[in-house]
């Protein structure tokens, strides 16, 4: 990984800070900004358009037993 250091204009500095403070946990300065550079650059053609595949698994006592041969209906975005 490499280190950088960068100058934010006071608008962008204040923007981060109110949306670090918004309220998710899992967010920091560093990981706001990668995102959002990973995006614009993506967004470009400058990076690799495949993301890691991440799957959360249902709830313990969700009943769902059927996931591996239903999978395209509890995926789709019809799905409730």
């Amino acid at each position: 990984m490499k280190r950088i250091t960068i100058a934010l204009p006071d608008d962008l500095a204040e923007a981060a800070d109110n949306c670090l403070r918004s309220g998710n946990a899992d967010l920091t300065l560093t990981s706001l900004l990668q995102a959002a550079l990973r995006t614009y650059l993506t967004e470009r053609g400058f990076t690799d358009t495949q993301r890691t595949l991440r799957i959360t698994p249902a709830r313990k006592g969700s009943r769902r037993r059927n996931i591996s041969q239903e999978h395209d209906r509890y995926t789709s975005k019809m799905h409730i």
